[in-house]
């Protein structure tokens, strides 16, 4: 299982910290082996949850180009071998006078009938580009195109609630897709949609933002029956600077998740388990021979700074 989010460097999750309590978590990794930690800096356009889950689905990680959406695509039985896959959210971006911070998606409240008839308007402009667009779900369309092949592109995760600038597509490679979102905002400002969305008192959508691009390598391996299980209830609170319902959320997961990993502990099942923050992560795993893991049922279990710290 991977956690994002357990831990986030926001003033409110930090002030949450010192109250948390996660007595299953605890009892579960006193049990599992020593962690061993992937680095990482808060300057990567890869999260480490991103890199954690490529990793368990046996693929290479390169730094903006890990290849999600395609990855998805292969899991559904629609993947044709070597193509090029993206994923499209619909955004809105606030504007002020030197800098332009990206929303959390959820603000939006986008219904599938907008993004639909958006999509519509859109995909014209992606197509002069040979990029070809899908609809997925309201805040998540699918792209594919050779432009993503080798385009390195920030997370999501990475820039909502943040300024976008430092994130943009950079260099020759990434003058194309900022040129379609220059485009498609000059577009979103005039449609007649967004002007109903925001007499309803709705954010209108005036950009997008594009993520887990890339093609799958021709060896990687097939999906895995079991996988790696992405816990996600940590991220809207961690996005949205939330400690109470950040640290609500820990507990609710760690009453759920923490008996079940160790009933598979019991049952003589291998759990591994990774904690990522917003540069780092650490992963636990249980130890290949018995005699260890009763060994490690008498150590202490480490502490929650112990767990979280360093992330």
């Amino acid at each position: 299982m991977i956690v994002p989010f357990a831990a986030c460097a926001s003033e409110a999750c930090a002030r949450a910290l010192p109250g948390l309590q996660l007595p299953q978590l605890r009892r579960l990794l006193g049990r599992l082996g020593a962690p061993g930690v992937d680095r990482g800096t808060v300057d990567d356009l890869s999260m480490p949850h991103e890199r954690a889950f490529a990793r368990a689905c046996g693929l290479p990680v390169a730094d903006g180009l890990l290849p999600l959406a395609a990855l998805q695509l292969r899991h559904d039985g629609r993947l044709v071998a070597d193509e090029p896959w993206a994923w499209i959210t619909p955004s809105h971006w606030r504007v002020a006078r030197d800098h332009i911070v990206m929303a959390h998606p959820q603000e939006l409240q986008l219904d599938g009938d907008d993004s639909r008839a958006l999509l519509a308007l859109m995909a014209p402009y992606f197509a002069e580009d040979g990029i070809h667009l899908e609809y997925q779900a309201p805040l998540r369309w699918l792209a594919r195109g050779e432009l993503f092949r080798a385009l390195p592109t920030a997370s999501l995760d990475r820039v909502v609630g943040r300024t976008v600038d430092g994130w943009m597509a950079g260099g020759d490679a990434g003058r194309p897709l900022r040129r379609l979102q220059q485009e498609m905002q000059m577009l979103l400002y005039t449609v007649p949609l967004n002007d109903e969305r925001q007499r309803a008192g709705l954010l209108p959508v005036n950009s997008f933002w594009v993520s887990g691009n890339g093609a799958l390598p021709a060896d990687a391996p097939p999906p895995s029956p079991a996988g790696a299980q992405v816990a996600q209830q940590l991220r809207d609170a961690a996005l949205a600077d939330d400690g109470a319902a950040w640290a609500a959320a820990w507990q609710q997961l760690d009453a759920r998740e923490g008996p079940r990993l160790q009933a598979a502990l019991d049952q003589g099942h291998s759990v591994r388990l990774t904690l990522c923050g917003q540069a780092n992560s650490r992963s636990w795993a249980s130890p290949g021979a018995s005699v260890w893991r009763r060994l490690g049922s008498l150590l202490s279990p480490p502490s929650i700074a112990g767990m979280l710290g360093g992330l």
